[in-house]
Protein backbone atom coordinates (compact mmCIF):
# COMPACT_ATOMS: atom_id res chain seq x y z
CA UNK A 1 0.00 0.00 0.00
CA UNK A 2 1.01 3.12 -0.82
CA UNK A 3 0.89 5.89 1.35
CA UNK A 4 1.44 9.91 0.61
CA UNK A 5 0.04 13.25 1.87
CA UNK A 6 -2.23 16.12 1.25
CA UNK A 7 -1.22 18.94 1.72
CA UNK A 8 -3.11 21.96 1.74
CA UNK A 9 -1.81 25.72 2.02
CA UNK A 10 -4.96 28.03 2.34
CA UNK A 11 -3.98 31.57 1.16
CA UNK A 12 -5.63 35.22 2.26
CA UNK A 13 -6.94 36.25 -1.51
CA UNK A 14 -6.17 39.83 0.03
CA UNK A 15 -3.04 40.97 1.76
CA UNK A 16 -2.67 42.30 5.62
CA UNK A 17 -3.05 45.86 4.60
CA UNK A 18 -6.39 44.59 2.14
CA UNK A 19 -4.10 44.98 -1.23
CA UNK A 20 -5.62 42.20 -3.23
CA UNK A 21 -3.04 39.58 -4.37
CA UNK A 22 -2.27 39.38 -7.80
CA UNK A 23 -3.28 36.03 -9.96
CA UNK A 24 0.39 36.21 -11.43
CA UNK A 25 1.45 35.80 -7.56
CA UNK A 26 -0.79 32.88 -7.44
CA UNK A 27 0.31 31.75 -10.95
CA UNK A 28 3.58 32.02 -9.43
CA UNK A 29 3.66 29.88 -6.75
CA UNK A 30 1.66 27.16 -8.05
CA UNK A 31 4.61 26.80 -10.78
CA UNK A 32 7.42 26.82 -7.99
CA UNK A 33 5.19 23.92 -6.27
CA UNK A 34 4.86 22.01 -9.16
CA UNK A 35 8.31 22.53 -10.26
CA UNK A 36 9.07 21.23 -6.79
CA UNK A 37 6.43 18.63 -6.05
CA UNK A 38 5.80 17.53 -9.39
CA UNK A 39 2.32 19.34 -9.74
CA UNK A 40 0.14 21.28 -7.67
CA UNK A 41 -3.66 22.39 -7.80
CA UNK A 42 -5.28 25.51 -6.87
CA UNK A 43 -8.57 26.43 -6.14
CA UNK A 44 -8.19 30.29 -6.67
CA UNK A 45 -11.47 31.71 -8.88
CA UNK A 46 -13.54 29.58 -6.81
CA UNK A 47 -12.92 31.21 -3.67
CA UNK A 48 -13.64 29.85 -0.07
CA UNK A 49 -15.29 32.49 2.40
CA UNK A 50 -13.80 32.27 6.00
CA UNK A 51 -15.17 33.32 8.77
CA UNK A 52 -14.07 33.69 12.93
CA UNK A 53 -14.55 35.74 16.11
CA UNK A 54 -11.69 37.85 17.40
CA UNK A 55 -12.74 39.60 20.37
CA UNK A 56 -16.66 40.64 20.34
CA UNK A 57 -15.87 41.05 16.08
CA UNK A 58 -16.63 38.61 13.37
CA UNK A 59 -13.48 38.96 10.91
CA UNK A 60 -14.00 37.86 7.10
CA UNK A 61 -11.71 36.51 5.09
CA UNK A 62 -11.64 35.45 1.30
CA UNK A 63 -9.62 32.50 0.54
CA UNK A 64 -7.73 30.48 -1.99
CA UNK A 65 -6.45 26.73 -1.15
CA UNK A 66 -3.74 24.93 -3.16
CA UNK A 67 -2.96 21.21 -3.03
CA UNK A 68 0.09 19.27 -3.42
CA UNK A 69 0.46 15.52 -3.26
CA UNK A 70 4.19 14.44 -1.22
CA UNK A 71 5.25 11.10 -1.05
CA UNK A 72 7.12 12.50 2.20
CA UNK A 73 5.89 15.47 5.08
CA UNK A 74 9.35 17.19 5.25
CA UNK A 75 7.59 19.59 8.07
CA UNK A 76 10.69 21.98 8.21
CA UNK A 77 10.40 22.89 4.37
CA UNK A 78 6.32 23.39 5.20
CA UNK A 79 7.10 25.85 8.55
CA UNK A 80 9.93 27.56 6.33
CA UNK A 81 7.38 28.06 3.75
CA UNK A 82 4.39 29.18 6.19
CA UNK A 83 7.20 31.73 7.62
CA UNK A 84 8.10 33.27 3.89
CA UNK A 85 4.30 33.41 3.10
CA UNK A 86 3.14 35.14 6.07
CA UNK A 87 6.04 37.88 5.49
CA UNK A 88 5.57 38.30 1.88
CA UNK A 89 1.30 38.47 2.48
CA UNK A 90 1.45 40.27 5.32
CA UNK A 91 -0.42 37.61 7.75
CA UNK A 92 -0.16 37.21 11.78
CA UNK A 93 -1.15 32.82 10.36
CA UNK A 94 -1.06 31.41 7.46
CA UNK A 95 -2.42 27.84 7.57
CA UNK A 96 -0.67 24.41 6.27
CA UNK A 97 -1.95 21.31 6.82
CA UNK A 98 -1.79 17.29 6.09
CA UNK A 99 -3.83 14.63 5.35
CA UNK A 100 -2.48 11.46 5.05
CA UNK A 101 -3.46 9.65 2.11
CA UNK A 102 -3.91 5.74 1.27
CA UNK A 103 -4.16 5.22 -2.34
CA UNK A 104 -6.45 2.33 -3.14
Amino acid sequence: MNTSYLIQILLPKAKGNGEPVSQQWFEEFLEELSGKFGGATSFVRAPGQGLWRSGEETQRDTIAVIEVMAAKLAPEFWRSLRERLERELSQEEIVIRAQEIIVL
